[in-house]
């Protein structure tokens, strides 16, 4: 099916109620947004922002891949992530050994911080993902505070930064692969796979769609 493409209307913006105004996330233009049909979307006039991006079963998917996502991470962590062998001696690091590397001395700090950033705030935003939009996919009423917990995982996203992680690995390699022989362990290519599920499964996630799901059915 064609996509096809809805604006949003401004001409009377001003005129209706502030509770229907939708704020677009990238340039704060204000929109009283149409009903968007499923497979059409609707962009901010000034940026060209996605504001609203409904498809059929988007909802089901998400928790879906949010789910493997968190699978992926587990994964991330108790498998070898990395082997180093260099001078005859073989060295294997997991994603926790990055963090607690730094766990004594001065740098505890940065232990924990790493461990937040690309660990447990990562699950915590897949968990709370699945915790808000499992029962609504199966038909059912939002769980308790799901409205509290889809805004928290909205706020901790930016600090979700398991996509950077993978990314930094990656500048590293490129420059120890000439200093020591290099072996990827499972861990490494779980990590990889879920960047990839994580972006998928965003491309799939329609904010406002939720937000409106949620508020319609807490009702």
């Amino acid at each position: 099916m064609q996509e096809q493409t809805q604006q949003p209307s401004t001409s009377d913006a001003d005129n209706r109620d502030q509770a229907e105004l939708i704020a677009c996330p990238t340039c704060d233009a204000l929109y009283h947004l149409p009903t968007v049909e499923k497979g059409s979307r609707a962009r901010c006039l000034r940026c060209h922002t996605v504001l609203a991006a409904p498809r059929d079963g988007a909802m089901t998917r998400v928790v879906m891949l949010a789910a493997t996502s968190f699978i992926l991470m587990l994964a991330a962590i108790f498998f070898p992530f990395l082997e180093i062998t260099a001078a005859g001696r073989t060295q294997r690091s997991s994603i926790m050994d990055v963090a607690l590397v730094f766990a004594d001395g001065p740098f505890v700090g940065l232990a924990i911080a790493v461990g937040a950033l690309i660990v447990i705030l990562p699950l915590l935003r897949f968990g709370a993902l699945i915790y808000v939009l499992g029962p609504m996919a199966i038909g059912w009423q939002p769980a308790k505070d799901a409205i509290a917990v889809f805004r928290f995982s909205e706020r901790i996203k930016p600090w979700s930064m398991a996509e950077i992680f993978i990314v930094g690995v990656a500048v590293a390699l490129i420059k120890v692969a000439g200093l020591a022989h290099l072996s990827l362990g499972p861990a490494f290519w779980a990590f990889a796979a879920l960047v990839l599920v994580t972006a998928l499964k965003d491309t799939f996630m329609c904010r406002l769609t939720i937000w409106k799901t949620l508020e319609q059915r807490a009702r």
